[in-house]
């Protein structure tokens, strides 16, 4: 096993990856830019490497500084998080030539599923059914207006590298090809330093239904069981959920096959989602994440494995400690990403200082933040602070732990979504386990929060800066059924 492991990411993720190698004894590496000098994930671990300028091409996406920070420390290995170089194969290589280990699957199983296109060539050489599109990456809007002729309106521009939802438009006639093409292929360079796009047929409706696989390098390949993530904004997941409503053993065993046969296809070692399109009990093949998904949370807590520490021990070359058979999940669980935006202006980003952050516990609930009182939320990243997770016996007795859980999650100083995920979660829809891919869209357009909260925000600011327990205290011990503006200071607030 490494010594020592660097963790090429920031935010609540290299925060989760930090945590388990102090578990398993191993000396931790942050890298931060200068806009995250006194992140969490910098504090948490051994030692730091600055990385300067705080904009992404300059720090955390930077290879040579990356790759410098790991041999200068003495690092054996990188863990690349999610999004930024996760999915990088050329970032692979250069860990690699560096001799260095990277923790996630090798370059050339990185090139055939982190490329979309390439991904789609290997899943049909196994069999696994796709929606029509294109096979190949183009950039000549000529030849992408002839694609999408083929394959028929309306056609989803896609990133050819990454993921996350970043990199995807809905062009739903020849006039919105152009644009939606040119504002994908901008989004993807921003995020993974790759603008190239390609087309798929839009379906209208689907679940988002994802398989979570762990490969080996003894060619051992399993799955744990799938993730529901229907409910999306701007192709952001929202929601995440396992078991999903939709699927049944039958489906679950066809959909787990098709995962592991395209993971093997690819040659694929450590862990990866293979994520599906269902329209009622016909599957699509969609993409490979080729890293730890944001939603690894609800698979951990059905399962009671830890993805992070299996991810370090099958890089360090151990095999699988399980075979399929030997997987076994546990009632439901839930997840619901807390971004720092504001519901009131489109869900734009919302940054800033956080004045004060209380964080849900109980029973049942796991909350992975990277973020604490006091620290500031910087405009250049992903504006995601935490992710607030419940697992019961049941669906019904998860969706109401984490509806108990986001009630009592607290943040002040910048905005977060956590009143709307509230209505949502307790919406007749979503309680009957009727989503799809435009669940929001249909369901909650023209949402608002229930009242202005700018006014109460700066009364709970001014109490926060001459008492900082005063504002928690009085959220804290108001009652459930009260309805104290202190209630609804839960989650939102800009001050």
């Amino acid at each position: 096993m490494f010594t020592k492991v660097l963790v090429a990411n920031r935010g609540e993720i290299a925060v989760r990856v930090l945590r388990t190698l102090r578990e398993m004894g191993i000396a931790s590496v942050a890298v931060y830019s200068d806009a995250d000098r006194d992140a969490l994930h910098v504090q948490l671990a051994d030692e730091a490497v600055p990385l300067g300028d705080p904009r992404p091409s300059t720090s955390y996406l930077d290879m040579d500084k990356l790759v410098a920070a790991a041999r200068s420390t003495g690092a054996q290995a990188v863990h690349p998080g999610y999004g930024f170089l996760s999915e990088n194969a050329a970032f692979a290589r250069r860990v690699a030539a560096a001799g260095l280990v990277f923790v996630g699957p090798p370059a050339d199983a990185l090139a055939r599923v982190g490329d979309k296109t390439e991904a789609r060539r290997t899943a049909a050489a196994a069999g696994v059914p796709l929606i029509p599109g294109m096979d190949a990456p183009e950039a000549d809007p000529d030849k992408l207006a002839a694609a999408a002729d083929r394959i028929g309106y309306p056609v989803l521009v896609k990133a050819a590298a990454g993921g996350g939802g970043k990199g995807m438009r809905v062009a739903a006639t020849p006039a919105e090809l152009r644009a939606a093409a040119q504002a994908a292929a901008s989004e993807a360079a921003t995020a993974f330093a790759d603008g190239s796009v390609y087309l798929e047929r839009y379906l209208d409706r689907p679940r988002h239904v994802e398989f979570q696989i762990l490969a080996d390098a003894q060619g051992h390949v399993v799955h744990l069981f799938e993730r529901e993530c229907s409910v999306q904004r701007r192709h952001q997941k929202v929601l995440e959920e396992t078991p999903s409503p939709a699927v049944d053993d039958e489906l679950r065993e066809r959909m787990g096959r098709a995962a592991v046969a395209a993971a093997r296809a690819a040659g694929y070692v450590n862990a990866g989602t293979v994520e599906f399109l269902l329209h009622g009990r016909e599957f699509h093949f969609l993409e490979v994440n080729a890293r730890i998904q944001v939603e690894h949370p609800v698979t951990e807590l059905v399962t009671g494995l830890d993805l992070v520490r299996l991810q370090l021990e099958i890089a360090a070359g151990a095999p699988l400690p399980f075979s399929q058979e030997q997987v076994t999940r546990r009632g439901h669980a839930i997840e619901a990403r807390i971004y720092a935006e504001d519901p009131r202006r489109g869900f734009a980003p919302s940054p800033g200082r956080i004045l004060l952050v209380r964080h849900p516990e109980g029973p049942g609930v796991r909350c992975d933040s990277g973020v604490y009182s006091g620290c500031d939320v910087p405009v250049y990243y992903d504006p995601i602070l935490a992710k607030v997770a419940a697992h019961g016996p049941t669906r019904e007795a998860a969706v109401a732990r984490l509806a108990r859980a986001l009630e009592e999650l607290v943040v002040l100083g910048v905005d977060t979504p956590a009143e709307f995920l509230l209505d949502v979660l307790r919406s007749p829809p979503f309680a009957e386990g009727r989503t799809h891919t435009r669940f929001l869209e249909e369901h909650f357009a023209g949402w608002m929060p229930a009242a202005d909260a700018d006014g109460l925000a700066l009364i709970a600011a001014a109490l926060e800066r001459s008492s900082p327990p005063a504002v928690a205290a009085a959220a804290a011990t108001t009652p459930a059924d009260d309805p104290s503006p202190w209630r609804r200071l839960g989650g939102w607030g800009r001050a």
